[in-house]
């Protein structure tokens, strides 16, 4: 098994909290395309230093016509992080007392089998960890510093970003 690097978190989170409000000029805006969550998401990553997976079934972006579905999609962005052997970031599912800033959560905000968004943990205020303490950053609708339980979903579900592969 290779070895995993480090995940810088505090990059994540610096770029996290620069474009929250924003759009990096460098990646088309999905807003009208079904939404720009998970773009913001897989970029936020890609700043903590994970680096792009190439591979038939990676996590890249080049432009538009040339990216990964894991890249723009809720749930190829999951497959794809907790799945993953090669190159790139990998994570796991985790529980809401093991996550960290820099790790990703994805929302189902309808009673189905679907997950439906994917915000950026960038701050965690003190004390035993709820969901009110969880604070997010995101596009699509655009957030920063918002309490993960300001959100009204059906189930929720943590990534925690254990590192890359080179």
């Amino acid at each position: 098994m290779r070895k995993i690097y480090e995940y810088n978190r505090q990059e994540a989170v610096q770029y996290a909290v620069k474009w929250a409000l924003d759009r990096n000029k460098r990646y088309t805006d999905f807003e009208k395309m079904g939404g720009d969550c998970t773009n913001f998401a897989s970029q936020v990553v890609h700043a903590g230093g994970c680096p792009m997976n190439y591979g038939k079934y990676g996590w890249y972006y080049n432009h538009l016509n040339d990216r990964a579905a894991a890249w723009t999609s809720v749930e190829y962005f999951y497959e794809f992080i907790t799945n993953n052997t090669s190159v790139g970031p990998v994570g796991e599912e985790t529980d809401l007392y093991d996550i960290e800033i820099g790790d990703v959560v994805q929302i189902n905000f309808e009673q189905d089998h679907k997950y439906d968004h994917t915000p950026i943990v960038i701050d965690i205020k003190a004390g035993i960890k709820t969901l009110d303490k969880i604070l997010i950053a995101a596009h699509t609708i655009d957030r920063i510093y918002y309490p993960l339980s300001n959100y009204d979903f059906k189930k929720l579900r943590f990534i925690h970003i254990k590192g890359f592969r080179i």
